[in-house]
């Protein structure tokens, strides 16, 4: 049974964990105060072309989202996202537990418009009602969109001109910024956003994910925030010495390509063989619409999940390619596919 269902089925990329191995014995300073951690930190401002940023290492994209949100929001404030966000959708209410509710709006594509915010800001009228104040969005989205310069800076500006903060999970982002067509930069980020993530539980990290503060008032005593959330981890060496591998040189990069490259092939040849997609991806996630009796007899060699019931034959399927994804077990998948 070789699985699609997710980018994380898989350990880490072996230079990790040589590299975890190579500095076991010695020892280190905790909470993310040792050498390997400030020199990621350090390696991290280079490549954003920020050396004002805070960036703090925690585990996970959910502990992530939760201790962000709930630092960066005051009580009556709320976070608006698309209505298939992670923090509405898989997140088992992580924000809604810290107090703040999250605001959905309707996204088929799983972006969120500028006309979409500002409707949700307009419908605030006085304090009986809780604030919209933050902006959550993906890159890329749950359902594998991107979304283009253009569009973050639309975003952007309106959040700016109405003091909104614009926060982006980034728990995909090598994904997103190695996709097709894509036109961002990593360095175009802290530019436009007031807080951002850099996803490596998916990218062939063992764990861990990079959050990038950079607006000032956003900064002030989030270590606090960290500790009591659980986020501090006393051996945050883990975290460092991972991140300094992955951003070294280019490999995390490079990693994320390789996901690409899995998925356009899967993406290709679905195609060519007449079958439509739910979404337009081109990313690392695929959502393909098959018939329901093909869906049950790639399942009995395949792992996937069944996305969304399409009509009474139909259903989209999500198929997930990882920096570690085999092509032969693609070009299987494909024959096995052509075959059923």
């Amino acid at each position: 049974m070789y699985s699609f269902k997710n980018d994380y089925s898989e350990g880490a990329h072996p230079r990790i964990l040589n590299a975890l191995l190579a500095t076991n014995l010695i020892q280190a300073e905790g909470y993310g105060e040792d050498c390997y951690t400030l020199q990621a930190v350090e390696l991290l401002k280079q490549k954003l072309n920020r050396n004002d940023a805070d960036i703090h290492l925690l585990s996970g994209g959910t502990q992530t989202n939760l201790t962000a949100i709930a630092a960066f929001l005051r009580p009556h404030e709320a976070v608006i996202s698309a209505n298939t966000g992670h923090i509405l959708v898989h997140e088992t209410g992580a924000i809604e537990a810290t107090g703040h509710k999250v605001i959905p709006v309707e996204s088929r594509d799983g972006k969120i418009k500028v006309d979409q915010i500002k409707a949700v800001v307009a419908g605030h009228t006085d304090e009986h009602m809780v604030k919209p104040k933050m902006v959550y969005i993906s890159n890329p989205t749950e359902i594998g969109s991107i979304y283009s310069k253009r569009e973050l800076q639309a975003i952007s500006s309106f959040c700016k001109e109405n003091k909104l903060i614009l926060y982006v999970d980034g728990a995909r982002l090598g994904s997103a910024l190695c996709a097709e067509g894509n036109d961002l930069e990593l360095a175009d980020l802290p530019l436009l956003v007031d807080a951002f993530y850099i996803g490596g539980t998916k990218g062939g990290a063992l764990l861990g994910e990079a959050l990038v503060i950079c607006s000032d008032w956003l900064k002030a005593e989030f270590r606090f925030h960290m500790k009591q959330k659980g986020a501090l981890l006393a051996k945050g060496r883990i975290l460092g010495i991972q991140f300094l591998e992955l951003f070294r040189d280019n490999l995390y990069f490079d990693l994320a390509k390789h996901a690409n490259e899995m998925a356009a092939l899967l993406r290709r040849e679905i195609a060519l063989a007449g079958y439509r997609f739910l979404t337009d991806s081109p990313s690392n996630q695929i959502f393909p619409v098959l018939p329901d009796r093909l869906i049950a007899k790639l399942q009995e060699k395949y792992a996937f999940y069944v996305w969304e019931k399409v009509d009474d034959g139909h259903s989209a399927i999500r198929l997930v390619t990882s920096w570690a994804t085999e092509k032969t077990a693609v070009v299987e998948f494909l024959n096995d596919l052509k075959k059923a």
